[in-house]
């Protein structure tokens, strides 16, 4: 019972010493007082300790089942092995919540100490700009989200955590997507302090860079993350599928993604102030709604909180604001750029990355429609819509191959003026193989389109640039070479993956058979066992391939009792070149059981490919700043 209101005391001395660290850096901007060189890094410290206190109250009340606690009552329960308590306490709205604003305040004291070459007023506006973010998590989380509500009188057991969310991937998974997330409220913030103070420069992009390299990488390794947990535990048998969530979190990737080539241009041509800045607030606004939409329980997903609608008022009030805040001040402070009126060459790397970002905000724009559409279309007329796959494949799949040709070429041009084109032969003998080689393995797999045949052909247009890059370049801008090299495996991967994909479902009792291509697929027998906090069903399968060993695949149905849930625990048997993937499903009042078999080909890949991309950022975020290359 004490840390629950330990826990809640720490947050409201966090929300004292924020309002104190608001008024008076308002203060401070004028006089110059004393207090930025010596008290502010105090404050900033004492209230990212005090965060810290009230998180480690709630881990310990998990830890403790302490039913006394609202959040720990509806999310956990005795027999919960203890790595899941643990990980209890950011799987639920309140707390996931407490666990963004420790990141935010963590980032706010960072930034503060590694911004010292910045100029003094600069970085009063940031943190400033920060505590307007931070007062509006601790307002939302002390009035309508609190984590340390109590219950009287104390229930002696609790209802548990979603068993589809007791995973270890899954527990690292939120922490890590919030690190890519809470991030960008850094350059958020730091944008709109530059452009108020006229700071937006080739310096500015110089110092923000590593913080948009840290956004970018952690996010990316969250939604690997994510995708990876997806695969094997939702027994959807594949790595994306446009659900809403997903969604949410790919478009501030997408954003984050032209804003990384945006800072780079910035540093090295002083070019793209305005876009720049755009960008930093478009990026950090995705994160947001993605909040309010996953927070709120208006979307429809396997991903989603089950809370009252009415708490996404307060975040979409609190969006809107920061949003009309920084449109305001970006309209009437943009007339601080430094403008130089540079000319652009077609050839060069300027035009590159310009066109490039055309691609990325119009596949960015597709997945916000796509997303949202339904949800207003609901509100507006009551009626309820899904959209899928199929809307998102036919509005980006035409894009994407002449943005696979661009991204290709780019990176090989230079700065201001080029002549890459000089090297006309090489670069149409690599597209005249590429073309080749997607001709021939479309035929292997038995798939002619010309359309898949053409995507295949920029997909490896783009792969054996890259490797070309990787050879020739060695350790010369290797970050860059090495995130591109990833993601043209993954798109490479992707496709193959998508397009040459095999299934079968079927229903089998045990001792029946179904043939698949040259297989045989056999349900062996049926296994009963008991966990420490479920019932387990194994079946044993024997899948037979001519010429070849036998294979023994077993996919689990787990009985949860608290709360009462089934799940499916699919089977799979990776190596190099595909996956065999097989999950099962009880059919009510049967002895059958649902089977889905499916082939996956390169999905080892698909994973490999992302954790290169990562590899990238990772490097760039440690490495020593190169020198000015105009």
């Amino acid at each position: 019972m004490i840390l629950n209101y330990l826990g809640n005391f720490a947050l409201l001395f966090c929300l004292i010493i924020s309002l104190v660290i608001f008024i008076t850096s308002i203060s401070s901007l004028n006089n110059k007082n004393f207090f930025l060189k010596k008290n502010l890094i105090e404050l900033l410290f004492f209230k990212f300790f005090f965060t810290v206190l009230s998180f480690s109250s709630l881990i310990i009340l998990f830890i403790i089942s302490e039913f006394s606690n609202e959040t720990v009552l509806n999310n956990s329960h005795i027999s919960k092995p203890l790595f899941y308590k643990i990980s209890g306490t950011w799987g639920n709205h309140e707390g996931s919540l407490l666990l963004w604003l420790l990141v935010l305040t963590f980032f706010a004291f960072f930034y503060f100490l590694n911004s010292k070459n910045r100029p003094t007023d600069e970085r009063l506006l940031t943190i400033l700009f920060q505590e307007v973010i931070i007062l509006g998590f601790l307002f939302f989380l002390l009035k309508a989200s609190n984590p340390f509500n109590i219950i009287y009188p104390v229930p002696k057991e609790g209802l548990g955590l979603n068993p589809i969310l007791q995973d270890p991937l899954l527990a690292i998974h939120p922490p890590v997507l919030y690190l890519g997330y809470v991030t960008t409220s850094i350059v958020f913030s730091s944008s709109l302090a530059g452009l108020i103070k006229g700071n937006i420069n080739n310096l500015w992009a110089k110092d923000i860079k590593k913080w948009v390299f840290i956004s970018w990488t952690f996010l990316t390794l969250g939604i690997l993350l994510g995708s990876i947990w997806a695969y094997y535990e939702l027994g959807w048998g594949g790595f994306w599928f446009w659900d809403p969530v997903e969604n949410i979190s790919l478009m501030p990737w997408l954003s984050l993604t032209a804003l990384v080539h945006c800072v780079l241009a910035l540093e090295k041509r002083s070019i793209l102030h305005s876009w720049t800045v755009i960008l930093s607030i478009i990026t950090f606004t995705l994160g947001i709604c993605g909040t309010f939409l996953v927070r709120s329980g208006i979307l429809n997903s396997v991903h989603t909180f089950a809370n009252d609608p009415e708490r996404g008022l307060y975040i979409l009030f609190f969006l809107f604001f920061l949003i009309f805040l920084s449109v305001f001040i970006y309209f009437i402070y943009e007339d601080k750029f430094e403008l130089n009126n540079k000319n652009l060459n077609l050839y060069t790397k300027e035009t590159s990355i310009i066109l490039n970002n055309w691609f990325v905000m119009y596949f960015l724009s597709v997945i916000l429609i796509g997303t949202v559409y339904p949800i207003f279309l609901e509100v507006l007329s009551n009626e309820k819509i899904s959209v899928g796959p199929p809307f998102f494949n036919k509005l980006i799949i035409p894009f994407l191959i002449p943005f696979l040709i661009f991204m290709s070429i780019g990176p090989n041009l230079k700065w201001i003026k080029n002549n890459y084109f000089s090297k006309k032969l090489k670069l149409i003998t690599i597209f005249i193989l590429s073309i080749i080689l997607s001709t021939l393995v479309s035929k292997f797999f038995g798939n002619t389109a010309l359309n898949i045949t053409i995507l295949l052909a920029a997909s490896f247009y783009l792969f054996i640039i890259t490797i070309k890059d990787l050879i020739k370049k060695g350790f010369k801008n290797y970050s860059q070479t090495i995130s591109h090299f990833g993601f043209s495996l993954l798109v490479l991967s992707v496709l193959l993956n998508s397009i040459f994909s095999n299934e079968i479902t079927s229903n089998m009792r045990v001792g029946d058979e179904i043939k698949f291509s040259d297989k045989i697929i056999k349900l062996q027998k049926l296994e009963n066992t008991t966990e420490a906090n479920f019932l387990k069903l194994i079946a044993y399968f024997k899948i037979e391939e001519k010429n070849k060993t036998e294979l023994v695949l077993e996919p689990e149905i787990r009985i949860y009792d608290k709360p009462e849930t089934i799940t499916s625990e699919a089977a799979i048997k990776t190596d190099i070149f595909k996956d065999r993937f097989l999950v099962i499903n009880l059919v009510k009042e049967n002895e059958y059981l649902n089977v889905r078999y499916q082939e996956k080909p390169f999905m080892l890949w698909i994973w490999i490919s992302a954790i290169i991309i990562s590899l990238g950022g990772i490097i760039n975020i440690f490495k020593k700043n190169e020198k000015q290359i105009l």
